[in-house]
């Protein structure tokens, strides 16, 4: 089973820390991001690793190649940027058959992957947390208060997939997998 890192985001939101390195080499807890995304991968068996990269790529390279990680990795650059979509259409030939998992390059889960391998064509979905409080008004009475809910009617993209080879055929050659 191989997984896809989509690692090749500019990182923009991260500036100032992103003008320096890429987005997957972010520390957190002194270990960055994609090291964290590798180590949890091996934890369920995943051991060949396509790296997607663009932004800074030579820095990742060098990083991961420095490690020993105990596991396949292959880098495909992209000297413009292709999206999510684009980026897996590119490895589309070093991809398994049978499946293989794809993660965005900012993301930590603790996600159950055997259970998202259940079904092909899979995304891991998550309650949209807001970053206000909310206030239930009925008339022009305040009627009760909730500090940063969690909307349960409304999911956001976790940026993790399960997906078929066969579904490479409908992703851009430029562009999103959520487009």
């Amino acid at each position: 089973m191989k997984a896809v890192l989509l690692s090749g985001g500019l990182g923009k939101r991260l500036r100032p820390i992103t003008d320096y390195i890429p987005k997957p080499l972010v520390p957190l807890d002194n270990i960055p991001i994609i090291e964290w995304q590798i180590r949890y991968f091996k934890k369920f068996g995943v051991k060949e690793f396509v790296i997607c990269a663009g932004y800074r790529s030579d820095d990742l390279i060098h990083y991961l190649d420095s490690k020993n990680l105990g596991v396949d990795i292959m880098y495909s650059i992209e000297k413009t940027p292709l999206g999510t979509g684009g980026a897996i259409k590119k490895v589309q030939h070093h991809l398994d058959s049978n499946g293989f998992f794809v993660i965005n390059g900012d993301v930590i889960t603790d996600l159950d992957f055997r259970k998202l391998k259940k079904y092909s064509n899979t995304m891991a979905i998550i309650p949209l947390r807001t970053s206000f409080g909310l206030v239930d008004v009925s008339g022009d009475k305040v009627q009760k208060f909730e500090e940063k809910p969690e909307i349960f009617h409304h999911w956001m993209n976790a940026g993790v997939y399960h997906l078929s080879s066969d579904v490479i055929r409908y992703l851009p050659r430029v562009g999103n997998i959520e487009n």
